[in-house]
């Protein structure tokens, strides 16, 4: 008796649903079994670092602290894709030194865009 090629991969899919599903069922049956609902006044209040919540909840980021450590990572794993290409870089052949070539390309352009739009000039 042959078995079909793909029963592996149902019986897989139909475990990796049936798992989850189980435990949520089980952590909704523990929670209305062991863990009745209390509420009150004070588990209801809003808590915040150890202090009373005063004033409006919404504040103005300054999006500029973003695009400073967008622009950092980008440059800095830059660094990682350049790190190999640089220990190799006598053993290689014209191939891989023009898609380095590219990369650093894409790269020199994408920090003259950000330096024209004026993303680099700390404000």
């Amino acid at each position: 008796m042959h078995d079909h090629p793909y029963a592996f991969l149902a019986l897989f899919l139909g475990v990796a649903i049936a798992f989850p599903l189980i435990m949520l069922g089980l952590a909704g049956l523990w929670v209305k079994c062991f863990q009745p609902a209390k509420p009150g006044v004070l588990k209801n209040a809003t808590y915040e670092c150890g202090l009373e919540a005063t004033g409006d909840s919404w504040i103005q980021f300054k999006a500029h602290y973003y695009l400073y450590a967008i622009l950092f990572l980008i440059f800095d794993v830059e660094v990682l894709f350049l790190l190999p290409f640089a220990v190799a870089f006598t053993s290689l052949s014209a191939g891989p030194l023009f898609a380095m070539l590219v990369f650093i390309l894409l790269l020199a352009e994408g920090l003259v865009w950000s330096w024209q739009r004026g993303y680099l000039a700390w404000k």
